[in-house]
């Protein structure tokens, strides 16, 4: 039988709350998780929300028309539904506009595209001949970024490709051979391109890294290399993260000169996702508290996050079995079959997407009501990027972390 998951009025949770228990000799004895030796206390899963009324409301020093930027793009803005800066787009578009090279680390859910995409497209408005290369960690953060793009400059016969691993080469190819102004890619891809001789990196005087931290953490930084030393001296390098560890601090130091850093990120996790954990009950198993919890009515619009793809597409079949709406999206899915499962959950069209990690960075997708970690996260960092695709644009979130 379908369910219906619109309009659906908030009620209590049925789970009990274990967070008091956090932090007993019982939790601090588990087995490390994930990687050899890594552990995450699961104190750090558990964290209120705050009240509006206790954050200071951001006042932006500017508006988007007070930019110097084509009232055109002040147009396209406004069509979006953009009223003011967020932080991000407040204080770093001005220094990309003046041809600098900056560090940006934001909070997911921060405005972090439009803030590189308003000031790049205003760069091409001003010089056709201009070319825009953006480097992102993964497919479906290459594919956000470029229906962001289109969403800005429709109408002003400005063109991107889209250049991702798991779909054909062929018609990125043949994309590549008509004009265009962007190229948005992941880095096995544009280098792959690259060596084909298809992209000539001598073309393009500007370029983004995108998830920075993820690009490393997912080994990219060969290819990554790769593409940054092929490109003019004279470049400008807009370098974005999350997270600022000692590698990314030698990446920035490898690939930035002179930048201009701006930091807005206050706190490791949103101030709008209230986190707890879910401790399993003896005679319980995590599909029978997952079960329960997804038939409440504000359970709406649910990430479930499980560790293996293979665990991940088991999970959604019971689920399924179960009778919930429910699709998954790992390393085994095709481009047109983690496209469709996405485009379903971001139209309320399933009530549950399963998804490893590669779902954990980047994604904007509008009211996710629950993030569960299914399966614990390998570290805190991929912790706090499957937690940030809820609670996004100042709406409150949730996040469920279960702990056997």
């Amino acid at each position: 039988m379908q369910r219906s998951f619109n309009n659906r009025q908030p009620r209590r949770y049925l789970y009990q709350s274990h967070y008091k228990n956090v932090g007993s000799s019982r939790f601090g004895q588990r087995k490390p998780m994930g990687r050899p030796g890594v552990h995450i206390d699961p104190a750090r899963f558990v964290n209120k929300a705050i009240d509006d009324q206790v954050i200071e409301n951001f006042m932006p020093e500017h508006q988007f028309r007070d930019f110097k930027i084509d009232q055109r793009l002040v147009a396209a803005i406004a069509s979006k539904g953009y009223k003011t800066p967020t932080p991000i787009q407040d204080k770093i578009i001005p220094h990309i506009i003046d041809g600098l090279d900056v560090v940006g680390i934001a909070d997911t859910g921060s405005g972090k595209t439009a803030a590189f995409l308003v000031p790049l497209i205003n760069k091409i408005l001003q010089n056709q001949r201009e070319q825009i290369l953006i480097v992102a960690p993964t497919r479906e953060l290459a594919v956000q970024i470029d229906q962001e793009f289109k969403s800005f400059v429709r109408g002003t016969r400005m063109f991107s490709v889209c250049c991702v691993g798991g779909v054909g080469i062929g018609r990125q190819i043949q994309e590549l051979r008509y004009s265009y102004s962007f190229i948005i890619g992941t880095p096995g891809r544009l280098k792959d391109l690259i060596e084909r001789k298809i992209i000539h990196l001598s073309e393009f005087n500007t370029v983004v890294l995108d998830e920075a931290d993820r690009m490393f953490d997912m080994g990219f930084i060969k290819d990554t290399r790769f593409i940054i030393n092929g490109m003019p001296e004279g470049r400008q390098t807009l370098f974005f993260s999350a997270t600022i560890s000692r590698d990314i601090e030698r990446m920035i130091g490898e690939f930035t000169k002179n930048p201009v850093r701006v930091s807005v990120k206050t706190r490791d996790t949103s101030k709008n996702v209230e986190q707890d954990v879910i401790k399993i009950e003896q005679g319980k198993t995590k599909l029978d508290v997952l079960s329960n919890l997804l038939h409440q009515k504000d359970f709406n619009k649910v990430l479930v996050f499980g560790r293996t793809k293979h665990g991940v597409e088991k999970l959604s079949k019971m689920l399924l079995y179960k009778g919930f709406m429910v699709e998954s999206i790992h390393g085994n899915k095709n481009n047109s079959q983690r496209q469709r499962a996405l485009s379903m959950f971001k139209d309320s069209r399933i009530q549950v997407l399963v998804a490893t990690d590669v779902a954990a960075r980047g994604l904007d997708i509008a009211d996710i009501s629950h993030v569960i970690n299914y399966d614990l996260p390998s570290t805190y960092d991929d912790y706090i990027h499957r937690i940030g695709r809820t609670g996004r644009y100042n709406k409150r979130g949730m996040a469920l972390t279960f702990i056997d």
